[in-house]
């Protein structure tokens, strides 16, 4: 009977037994190499190529969580603090300090105020089972319970640096900062590795109730103090609590770039950026829009780019004290392009030997015909400089000499060979953007165009540019002859080629060598200038986002001078030399006949060198009749008197001896017609008697 009694109750004993088992199980127990994996800070940073922190985005708003951190990174001083404060037998238990529970239980019997017993392991299980969404009970037997076997078998398989390391990570401080480095920086404005023993003794106060009331931490940080003072901890605890309310400031140098490429899933990305030249673009830009702010100025962008890799050095988007859309990338953004397409139009027309530096265009009054009707271009300053040669056409942006160019390189050979250059949105045929194209009216990124004159600095090869660490390097690519783009660069880089239209002191010029393009597009809404050196391009663009005019501000004034601070921040004590003639490009010295240039030493392709340039006398061109032009349509005004509607009627090459008929009558000597609504056949005739030239027109009778 007494042997079945005992079988029984050992029945049920280990029923009993095993169902505590299961009613106070804790889970499996992670890993520590699991816990260290899963930890994101809750923001992410972009570093410069010295790694070197650019930006900082949150990335998290539910904590502030940074960088885990080891044991190597945190001081001696701290985790003595903590050990003391929180596990004084830390590396003597295995999990549960039996000492400090009997002992809490006894003291609680007596009557003193409760206290509790739970080790560092196994406030870390709590913290482990809080991230899994599944937080033990409080004070609950069971809850203790699940929570001293889990901190048991977590002994068992980490070690005790592993289990302090996560733990120190895991920790709440105050408001929302999560971890110690967090905590670190953000309270006391050091690395974890720098705290000092009143520091970590103030941090220490925090880990009970990190919210709590500063009169209760001060009692706490006292009672933590081992001396008899305790003002270096106290005075540590007030400057962490004044920081604890002011939100951390993070470093903001590239926001643009940090949009793009910051995320949860990549912390950190070192780019090709340099700290200090970004720093240098960003104000620098806020100082140049500061200046033409009345004149209705308001955004900008700068990109500096290493000719020899593509590198990226600074990439400054908007300036968002000035900007009313400061989130618009005006790196990437699309604006016109003004007359900074010119150099590679010159660059095709040298390259196809249909002109040579020193070739004669005629800057005066050209009427195009278009499906639109006729295209008439007009200089910047609405003046016509006669002959002039394609340097000095190039070098004062002269915008006639540069459509006469284009018609001899075509619109579509001009369109394709900027859409080789990397201007990927010139994508229409040349007939969508005619004779226009010359001047700049197609839309283009300032990314593009940095590329682009970088291809003119780099001989004509090309490659991508480079803005992260970890891209591949692509091998570069010819896109022009390496001839042609040295004589465009010795153009662009004489500085007295751009005397008629920029004088000689100007933002252009620099003392050392570099080769620059201004722009300004349709109605002042764009400003650009995009320059080299030996070793760098800088492109810069100022305008509105918005689209609306600036108010005189032209290239050389609005974006050059920032172009200028930028290339004289780089080139501070590091010199920039020419670039090596070509064996195929000869240097000659050359004279003009018939025009105000002054003898000079000039640069040829091998087998189109000229050692004088004489301009064709007017007399010796073919005579033809220029207005009205072929085809034009005149639309009379009801509401101008028609004395004053009378048209122009003008031969150029002509000479006495011919003559004019309109509609086979013969016109008077004054050259002015009253036009009359209908079909008109213009026809110009020499002394014999044979037509030399005749034009069709229409002109409009007044509506209504």
């Amino acid at each position: 009977m007494n042997l079945r009694v005992y079988t029984l109750s050992a029945g049920a004993l280990l029923v009993a037994i095993a169902a505590f088992h299961v009613w106070s199980a804790p889970g499996k127990a992670p890993h520590f190499q699991e816990v260290r994996d899963s930890w994101t800070p809750s923001q992410s940073a972009l570093l410069d190529r010295n790694g070197e922190v650019l930006h900082v985005r949150r990335t998290d708003f539910s904590m502030r969580r940074a960088d885990w951190a080891t044991l190597d990174d945190i001081s001696p001083a701290l985790q003595n603090a903590i050990i003391a404060a929180e596990d004084k037998r830390f590396y003597r238990h295995h999990g549960v300090d039996w000492h400090g529970v009997f002992g809490a239980a006894w003291g609680n019997l007596r009557g003193q105020p409760l206290r509790g017993a739970s080790t560092i392991s196994m406030q870390l299980a709590s913290l482990l089972r809080a991230r899994e969404g599944q937080s033990f009970a409080r004070r609950s037997i069971r809850a203790k319970t699940k929570q001293a076997r889990l901190a048991r078998a977590m002994e068992r398989r980490w070690t005790k640096t592993q289990i302090l390391e996560t733990y120190l990570n895991l920790l709440s401080f105050r408001g929302e900062i999560e971890g110690i480095r967090a905590a670190s920086t953000i309270l006391l404005g050091k690395a974890p590795n720098g705290l000092t023993t009143d520091e970590s003794l103030a941090l220490a106060a925090l880990l009970p109730a990190p919210n709590a009331s500063p009169a209760r931490l001060r009692n706490r940080v006292c009672a933590l103090a081992s001396t008899a003072s305790c003002a270096g901890p106290t005075q540590a605890l007030t400057r962490m609590l004044a920081r604890s309310d002011t939100p951390p400031e993070m470093p903001e140098l590239a926001p643009h770039l940090a949009a793009r490429l910051l995320n949860d899933k990549a912390q950190t990305v070192q780019t090709t950026l340099d700290r200090r030249i970004q720093a240098f673009a960003k104000e620098a830009l806020a100082r140049q829009l500061s200046r033409l702010a009345h004149l209705n100025v308001r955004d900008g962008a700068v990109l500096v780019v290493e000719n020899s890799t593509g590198n990226i050095l600074a990439w400054v988007g908007s300036n968002p004290a000035t900007s009313r859309a400061p989130h618009v990338d005006g790196v990437r953004a699309h604006r016109q392009a003004g007359s900074t397409l010119k150099p590679h139009l010159y660059a095709l027309a040298l390259e196809k030997r249909y002109l040579t530096a020193a070739s004669l265009l005629n800057d005066a009054p050209i009427h195009l015909e278009t499906e639109g009707g006729l295209y008439v271009p007009q200089n910047y300053d609405h003046g016509y400089k006669g002959l002039v040669s394609a340097r000095i056409a190039l070098g004062n942006s002269l915008n006639i000499p540069a459509v006469r160019t284009l018609l001899l390189t075509g619109v579509e050979p001009f369109r394709q060979r900027l859409f080789d250059l990397g201007y990927q949105g010139i994508t229409r045929d040349g007939d969508y953007y005619g004779f226009s194209l010359a001047l700049g009216s197609a839309e283009v990124s300032l990314a593009e165009q940095v590329n682009a004159f970088r291809t003119l600095a780099n001989g004509g090869t090309a490659s991508p540019l480079r803005v992260l660490t970890r891209s591949k390097t692509m091998p570069p690519v010819r896109k022009l002859s390496k001839d042609a783009a040295y004589i465009v660069s010795s153009m662009l880089s004489d500085r007295s080629a751009r005397l008629l239209t920029f004088g000689l002191s100007n933002n252009l010029n620099t003392p050392f060598w570099s080769a620059v393009k201004t722009g300004t597009s349709k109605a002042m809404r764009d400003n650009w200038c995009i320059g080299y050196s030996a070793d760098y391009t800088v492109g810069v663009w100022v305008g509105n986002f918005e689209g609306d005019s600036m108010q005189g501000v032209s290239g050389v004034s609005g974006a050059a001078p920032l172009w200028h601070d930028m290339m004289s921040l780089l080139h501070n004590n590091r010199p920039s030399l020419p670039p090596a003639r070509p064996q195929n490009v000869v240097q000659t010295h050359i004279q003009f006949e018939g025009t105000p240039e002054s003898p000079r030493s000039e640069v040829f392709i091998k087998g189109t060198q000229s050692t004088l340039i004489r301009a064709v006398p007017q007399s010796a061109k073919a005579a033809r009749i220029i207005r009205p032009a072929a085809n034009a349509i005149i639309a009379l005004d009801p509401d101008i008197p028609a004395i004053r509607q009378k048209v122009a009627i003008k031969v150029q090459g002509g000479n006495k001896f011919m003559t004019l008929t309109m509609d086979g009558n013969a016109l008077n000597n004054n050259k002015l017609w009253f036009p009359l609504p209908g079909k008109h056949d213009l026809k110009l005739w020499d002394k014999s008697g044979t037509l030399i030239d005749h034009i069709l027109f229409v002109v409009r009778a007044p509506a209504g």
